[in-house]
């Protein structure tokens, strides 16, 4: 109560300084008045406690004379709005309602004081400084100033822009304020608006349930049209804000809606829609800028589009006419909840003139309604007005119920609603405040409020944790920010085959449902206006598939870009996927790049046909030694088999059939012990079979030597146990050898994924590079030293001498090793052990053909020359 006082203090003060020069002469006692006093439309009711109430019963208003040459007029109002007067009336029947139920406020009358902003922001002010601040009575100085407030709540406004103005200025006096159809988000702001609620959900609400639906039909490239006022340029900043952070898709375009009719706007901002690529096109805008914009849009014949309509134009039946439904049919739209109020038809139908008080300014509304529903005119005499008289003459008799009038038509109630939702919000309130226990109440020293010198700012506490149930099944509440919970009805345009237009409720998003999406979306029943009948598609660049990636374009939104597949090894399986991510190490990425496979492994497989050519040649130069082995034992007595030591032609045969079946084990999935064995078996396996050939060289040369004169000494150092003995000593020099490197740095198997990027080579690492030149070195010193022996035999005679097949031999032999050397170093994979498998082939082939080719020969098709004799016969030397 004090700052009440200390406000109509200051008031006063200001007021008698303002006037203080006109009246220094006055006497008795000082006094002022109010500085001006409102001439405003309204209805009152008297009651205990007064609810204020601020409605746009008129469309418009003509300004007063702005250049000051004399006192300036009010405002004049035109152009009557049956809907902006049943909103009031639906205050009037929730008051009226309230005061009949004995549960609710008992034994206390509700009154109001409704009054027409006439669409203007002057009149709204002047009606909200009336309900805060008295109606001009006036007042002594020297007295308390004390009183019950002129109102302790009010209802109002229906515009952003004027609510905002409205709320500054009650917020001062912390006058609860109610709005039923301002959504400006800008008005949650509680440090600003620090009285302010409302009964419809905020811009900020109704963003989020547009972005719902624009998800649901994956709508990414959109238009977005708004107002040139509070309640455009809030959204806009909103919608933007909201857009950004969900991902959810990018404006093509943003323009704002002139106030004025200014038509190279206009088609300027019909020209952008026409000439972009968004099929898609949201419009927070009133009726009244939606009726130019479709001037617009129709002389352009812009078609193909679907509309998304705020809650300003959801609901307009202004705009659903034949000529604009070509291109506003199917619009989708987010509407305030409907609701039902039972009782209020006959409520309207009993509003009736006093005729008795027609010039009683408290009446002007009722008189205004019943003039334009019944076309007649209220005149005291019948005298003619403006010279003629205007129509016919209102008796305040006639019969409402038999009007057709949009008045009656209460099917849609969405704003009234929310009126009645606000009334009953402050009676709530009220009613919870009047039942404080005394020492358990919310203010100084758990006081309570009181009827008697009640304070607005009192019933703000109470208001702020109002929670009810209308009849309808709704519940009413407030957030922190004095916002309503968000219930929200989608609507959809249909037009009909025979040419007429139904808006039908299609879904509805609300936010109290326990579930990650809110839409409820029947879209079986939604209308499209396309020929596919379906929802049209709304992208600035189609969605990435899978397996490619999302690349921006430079200076665009962020919804327009290109697609750039994945590179080798790299996929990506969601659409839109803005990286593609590597595969791992033994995985590589499908042709299509949208999931990765297990690398190929590739080794030398008995399966394919190399593997199966080269195990054929394995297989058949061990066949091929055991039919020699088989024919030199069958004829193991003949001179040919005895010639030069039979039993190292026998270890021959032996070593090169180990020699062609150790070649097996480089072919097949490598193992360790298969890694370990092959170099060390084709080690040895080489060595035993060279180092024969060189005995068997060096036992030829001792043979020789000792059948000329002198030299029969030398035989005795090649004796049976010195061949054999030579042989053992040779091949545990390789043995030990191939034992130092596998305990040193053994050959293991390796997967090698840098050969090919797409394949796993299975190889064998030799482990160390020194044991395998070490292996292959002691070979080829064994070899060329058996070579060059064999070559100093060249010119013994022909008959008795295998030294040339020794050496051809030998020179077969290193030269496949030779070559062996920079083919595996430069063969990748399998193919280096292919190159190795092939060596040992041809080498063995070589080794098997040269030594034992003439004497099979001579044993299978010329047995006349296996003789001791031929043997024995004098041969010519060669020269």
């Amino acid at each position: 109560m004090r700052a009440h006082k200390e406000s109509h203090l200051i008031i006063c003060v200001c007021l008698f300084l303002v006037s203080f020069s006109s009246h220094m002469s006055s006497t008795g006692p000082s006094s002022c008045t109010s500085k001006r006093q409102f001439n405003l439309n309204g209805m009152q009711k008297s009651g205990d406690v007064i609810l204020g109430g601020i409605f746009s019963c008129n469309f418009y208003t003509a300004s007063s004379d702005l250049y000051f040459t004399s006192e300036p007029n009010d405002p004049i109002c035109f152009g009557f709005s049956h809907v902006g007067f049943r909103q009031a009336q639906t205050m009037a029947f929730a008051v009226d309602e309230i005061n009949r139920n004995s549960k609710l406020l008992p034994n206390i009358s509700l009154g109001y004081n409704l009054y027409d902003s006439c669409g203007n922001l002057w009149n709204a002010l002047s009606a909200a400084l009336s309900m805060t601040s008295g109606s001009g009575e006036p007042f002594q100085l020297n007295e308390t100033c004390y009183g019950y407030p002129p109102v302790l709540g009010i209802v109002g406004d229906s515009s952003s822009t004027r609510t905002i103005a409205i709320s500054s200025i009650v917020s001062l006096y912390r006058v609860p304020m109610v709005s039923y159809y301002s959504t400006c988000s800008c008005l949650s702001d509680r440090r600003q608006f620090p009285s302010f609620f409302r009964t419809i959900p905020s811009d900020a609400f109704q963003v989020r349930a547009m972005l719902q639906i624009l998800r649901r039909f994956k709508w990414t490239w959109l238009g977005l049209l708004v107002s040139d006022d509070d309640y455009g340029l809030n959204v806009a900043r909103s919608f933007q804000s909201d857009l950004a952070l969900s991902g959810g898709g990018c404006l093509a375009y943003l323009e704002a809606l002139p106030k004025s009719n200014d038509v190279d706007d206009l088609q300027r901002i019909v020209g952008i829609m026409k000439k972009s690529t968004s099929r898609v096109v949201i419009a927070f805008a009133h009726a009244s800028n939606m009726l130019k914009l479709m001037e617009e849009v129709v002389r352009q014949n812009v078609t193909g589009l679907q509309w998304m309509a705020s809650e300003a134009w959801t609901t307009a039946v202004v705009l659903q006419t034949p000529s604009y439904m070509p291109f506003l049919a199917g619009t989708l739209g987010i509407a305030i909840r409907r609701g039902e109020i039972p009782g209020l038809r006959d409520f309207l139908l009993r509003i009736r003139p006093d005729m008795d008080t027609l010039s009683n300014q408290d009446n002007n509304l009722v008189k205004q309604f019943w003039e334009h529903v019944f076309h007649c005119k209220f005149m005291t005499t019948d005298m003619e007005f403006d010279g003629k008289i205007q129509g016919k003459r209102c008796t305040g008799n006639e019969i409402l119920k038999n009007i057709e009038t949009e008045f009656l038509d209460l099917s849609n109630l969405r704003p009234e609603y929310n009126v009645y939702k606000a009334v009953y919000a402050l009676a709530h309130a009220l009613h919870d405040l009047l039942q404080c226990v005394p020492g358990s109440g919310p203010f100084k020293e758990q006081s309570c409020a009181r009827l008697q010198g009640l304070e607005p700012w009192q019933l703000l506490n109470y208001l702020q944790r109002v929670n009810f149930t209308t009849d309808f099944g709704d519940q009413v509440s407030f957030d922190e920010s004095g916002d309503v919970l968000p219930i929200y009805d989608v609507m959809n345009w249909m037009w009909l085959s025979d040419g007429t237009t139904e808006v039908r409720n299609v879904g509805e998003v609300n936010e109290l449902a326990s579930r990650l999406d809110n839409l409820i979306l029947q879209e079986k029943q939604i209308f499209w206006n396309f020929e596919s009948k379906k929802p049209p598609k709304s992208v600035c660049s189609e969605s990435c598939p899978a397996g490619t990636r999302l690349a921006r374009k430079n200076g665009e939104p962020v919804c327009c870009f290109d697609c750039i597949p994945c590179s080798e090894g790299q996929f990506s399986n969601k659409t839109d996927s803005t990286q593609c991510t590597s595969c791992p190490e033994e995985f590589w990425s499908n042709p299509q790049r949208d999931h990765c496979k297990p690398k190929i492994i590739e080794f030398l497989s008995y399966m394919e046909p190399l593997g199966i050519s080269l195990t054929t040649a394995s297989l058949s130069g061990t066949l091929l030694c055991t039919i020699v082995f088989g024919i030199f034992t069958h004829h193991r007595t003949t001179p040919v088999v005895r010639a030069n030591n039979s039993e190292l032609s026998f270890l021959i045969l032996l070593s090169l059939k180990l020699c062609f079946l150790c070649s097996l084990l480089f072919i097949g999935h490598p193992r360790l012990w298969t890694c370990q064995l092959r170099q060390a078996a084709f080690g040895i396996s080489f060595v035993l079979c060279v180092s024969c050939i060189l005995v068997k060289t060096m036992v030829v040369l001792a043979v020789f030597k000792a059948s000329k004169p002198g030299g029969g000494g030398t035989l005795k150092w090649f004796g049976v146990m010195q061949q054999r003995g030579t042989v053992v000593f040779l091949t545990l020099i390789q043995a030990v050898i191939c034992t130092t490197w596998l305990m040193s740095s053994s050959p293991t198997p390796h997967k090698n994924t840098q050969y090919y990027k797409d394949k796993i080579i299975v190889e064998c690492v030799v482990g160390s590079t020194v044991g395998f030149g070490v292996l292959l070195g002691y070979i080829g010193l064994l070899a060329i030293l058996s070579f060059l022996l064999a070559f100093l035999a060249r010119n013994l005679p022909d008959n008795f001498n295998e030294a040339k097949f020794i050496t051809f031999s030998m020179l077969v032999f290193c030269a496949v090793w030779i070559a062996f050397i920079p083919a595996y170093i430069n063969s990748p994979g399998k193919y280096a052990d292919a190159v190795e498998v092939f060596a040992i082939l041809a080498s063995s082939f070589g080794l098997l053909l040269a030594l034992f080719g003439p004497k099979c020969y001579i044993i299978i098709l010329k047995p006349e020359k296996n003789t001791r004799k031929a043997l024995m016969g004098r041969g010519t030397p060669i020269s």
